[in-house]
C-alpha cells in the first residue's frame, strides 16, 4: 500500500505533550503544518512545542471541549489518553472524548487512533492476532486499573464513529514505545541507576515488541493510507520480540550497571503480537532494538556510555 504524502498537509496530533506524541509532532512539523492539541496543564510543554514549529491549541476531551480546533484538518493522529484511575473520568475522557473529536474532524481524509496491546487478555506467551480476545491486561497494576478497559471502550467508540461520520480510520495497537523521549526501557534504566529491582512476571521471560520513536514517525503515513470504513485494526510494534530481561541485560552490558530482577505476579504478563498485517499494510520497522536502546542511553545518560 502506498503511504500518504504528508508534505504541505495540515495534521492534528492530540495528546501532544505525551511521551510518544511530542517527538512525533516535532518530526512531522518539518514537512507539514502540525496542530498540537492537549490541555497544556504544563505551559512549558507548550512553549517547547511551539519553538519546534508546532501550533498549539487547548482542548479538553473529558469535557468534550474541541471547539477551538480549526476546520481545515487533513489528517488526525489521536494519542490522547486519560489515566487518572477514576473510572468515570477516564471513560468520559477516552471513549467519550474520541467521539467528540471525531465528530469535530469528520471532514478529515483519515484518522489514526493510537490504542494499545494492553487490550488483549493476559495469556502468557500467546501471540495475538488482531482478532485476539480482549481482556483486562493492565488491571494487575493498581495505578493503571482503568487503562485496559478504557482502551477497549475507546476502540469501540472509534469503530462506531468511523461508520457514523464516514471517516476512514485506523486503530493501531501500540506495543512498547521508547526512544530519546523516554519509555518503559528508560524507566528500567533509571531503576538500574537507583539500584532497584526490576519486576518481571513469574511466567518468564516478559516479552513485548519495543518500537523506537523514529519508526513510529516513519510508519504514520502508512497507517493513514490504511484507514478505512469500517476501521482497519492493526498491531503496531517493532519487528523483534524482546523481553524486559533481555533489554535490561543489554543496558547493563553497555553501562556497567547491574540489572536485578524480581519475579512477581503483580506485574503484566508478556504481550507478543502477530505483525503480519502491519508488515503487509505499512512495512517493517528499521531501528533495531539494540541500536535504539544505545541511542536512548546516549540521549538521556551519555555519561553511562563512557
Amino acid at each position: 500500500m502506498t503511504a500518504v504524502d504528508l508534505t504541505g498537509s495540515t495534521i492534528l496530533v492530540t495528546g501532544v505533550t505525551g511521551q510518544v506524541a511530542a517527538p512525533l509532532a516535532v518530526s512531522l512539523a518539518r514537512q507539514a503544518t502540525v496542530i498540537g492539541a492537549a490541555r497544556f496543564s504544563n505551559p512549558t510543554k507548550r512553549t517547547e512545542l511551539e519553538a519546534a514549529g508546532v501550533s498549539c491549541v487547548t482542548i479538553d476531551l473529558e469535557k468534550g471541549e474541541v471547539t477551538d480546533l480549526p476546520g481545515d484538518i487533513d489528517y488526525v493522529l489521536n494519542f490522547a489518553v486519560a489515566k487518572t484511575n477514576d473510572w468515570d473520568r477516564d471513560l468520559d475522557a477516552n471513549a467519550g472524548g474520541v467521539l467528540s473529536l471525531m465528530e469535530k474532524v469528520a471532514d478529515a481524509k483519515a484518522f489514526v487512533h493510537c490504542s494499545s496491546t494492553a487490550v488483549y487478555k493476559p495469556m502468557g506467551h500467546h501471540v495475538f492476532s488482531e482478532e485476539g480476545p480482549y481482556g483486562d491486561n493492565h488491571g494487575v497494576w493498581e495505578f493503571l486499573r482503568t487503562y485496559s478497559t478504557a482502551k477497549i471502550a475507546t476502540e469501540a467508540s472509534v469503530r462506531w464513529a468511523a461508520r457514523r461520520f464516514n471517516l476512514p480510520s485506523t486503530i493501531a495497537r501500540l506495543s512498547v514505545p521508547y526512544g530519546d523521549n523516554g519509555g518503559w526501557p528508560a524507566i528500567h534504566l533509571e531503576m538500574m541507576i537507583n539500584g532497584s529491582k526490576i519486576p518481571v512476571h513469574t511466567d518468564d521471560p516478559s516479552t513485548y515488541h519495543p518500537i523506537h520513536e523514529d519508526d513510529i514517525a516513519s510508519m504514520v503515513p502508512g497507517l493513514l493510507a490504511a484507514a478505512s470504513v469500517p476501521v482497519t485494526t492493526v498491531n503496531w510494534g517493532g519487528n523483534d520480540p524482546v523481553s524486559i530481561e533481555e533489554w535490561c541485560s543489554y543496558m547493563a552490558d553497555l553501562t556497567g550497571l547491574t540489572a536485578s530482577f524480581e519475579a512477581t505476579d503483580a506485574t503484566i504478563d508478556s504481550v507478543m503480537v502477530d505483525l503480519s498485517r502491519l508488515h503487509n499494510l505499512v512495512g517493517s520497522t528499521e531501528v533495531h532494538w539494540r541500536d535504539g536502546i544505545r541511542r536512548m542511553i546516549a540521549a538521556r545518560h551519555p555519561e553511562l556510555l563512557g
